[in-house]
């Protein structure tokens, strides 16, 4: 990645597009925006197509979000920052699932989303206010409410020797791999039950049931 980090803005509204660009723009050292449009295509074509970052507004003027346009993204080993108008924890969950590293919005403002797009260029996901919110009620009192797809790769890296091998045989990038294994952490550490290293979290799953000590 180059010294200077580069963002790719989609976004159905100029104005909105303008000020993600002063923001980015204004951070210390500067984030540099690409490319942007009020399509997908920006982010496949031209200057976008190498940006470090995609933020990715989740409609784009059309009634449905633009899941599809999200998953193929991320698949392509895009690193994406979703930024909507809608706070819907059911839609924040499933963007992280299908790999988004961070779903933030529109609500929270300048600092948050010069952050996540800084944790995104590095791989890392990112938790705002919202997010947090939404993971914290995606659980019981005791354990964590993974996903399938959670749970998932955090058995097959268990029983894995890198995170490589658990993306290769699940078919999704290792940014998803990351993506999903800190989000796994998040979860945990909201019922303060925290799993900062691999052997913290083969714990937790033995304790919880998602893996036996023969399957390791």
């Amino acid at each position: 990645m180059a010294d200077e980090l580069s963002a790719v803005v989609i976004d159905d509204h100029p104005a909105v597009r303008a000020g993600v660009a002063y923001w980015l723009s204004s951070g210390t050292p500067p984030i540099r925006v690409a490319a942007s449009g009020e399509d997908v295509r920006a982010a496949w074509l031209g200057e976008g197509a190498l940006a470090d970052v995609v933020i990715l507004d989740l409609h784009l003027g059309r009634p449905a979000p633009v899941l599809g346009d999200l998953r193929r993204l991320v698949e392509a080993g895009r690193r994406v920052v979703v930024y909507s108008m809608r706070a819907d924890d059911a839609i924040a969950l499933q963007c992280l699932e299908l790999g988004a590293l961070c779903y933030l919005t529109k609500a929270e403002g300048a600092d948050h989303l010069v952050q996540a797009t800084r944790a995104a260029a590095e791989g890392r996901p990112y938790t705002p206010p919202s997010l947090a919110g939404a993971l914290a009620a995606d659980r019981s009192d005791h354990r964590p409410a993974l996903s399938p797809r959670e749970a998932e790769v955090l058995v097959e890296w268990f029983q894995s020797e890198s995170k490589e091998f658990v993306a290769q045989r699940l078919g999704i990038s290792l940014s998803t791999v990351n993506s999903h294994l800190e989000r796994i952490r998040i979860k945990y550490a909201l019922i303060g039950r925290e799993a900062p290293t691999k052997a913290a979290l083969v714990a937790r799953a033995i304790q919880d049931g998602l893996i036996g000590v023969d399957d390791l």
